[in-house]
């Protein structure tokens, strides 16, 4: 089976900042992308940033120049540094990665992380 475990959450004032990280484990071969995704009860699940293993990134619109999504290849892992949180930036933060399990067969498939919570209050 694959396996991540995502780290990291927990409260932070109105501009401070928190470092998520998620490492995978279990029967990989390889990963193509890894990244967040966030979801309350009003929004629903929206992507927060991804990493392609080549090295491109994008970020949401409302996150862009506050959160920077880093990536270790070699120890499958990701990383996210948050800073300037905002209350908005609440929610229950998702770790995915799209993994493939064989050597020989290239097909790719999406595995999520349980969530962790990420709380923005003064």
């Amino acid at each position: 089976q694959v396996q991540l475990v995502e780290s990291g959450g927990g409260l932070a004032q109105p501009g401070g900042s928190l470092r998520l990280s998620c490492a995978a484990s279990g029967s990989i071969f390889s990963i193509d992308s890894m990244g967040w995704f966030r979801q309350t009860p009003g929004k629903g699940r929206e992507l927060v940033a991804v990493s392609i293993s080549g090295g491109a990134a994008n970020y949401a619109d409302s996150v862009k120049g506050r959160f920077t999504i880093s990536r270790d290849n070699a120890k499958n892992t990701v990383s996210l540094q948050m800073n300037s949180l905002k209350p908005d930036d609440t929610a229950v933060y998702y770790c995915n990665a799209a993994v493939q399990v064989s050597p020989t067969n290239r097909v790719k498939y999406a595995h999520w992380g349980q969530g962790i919570q990420v709380t923005v209050s003064s």
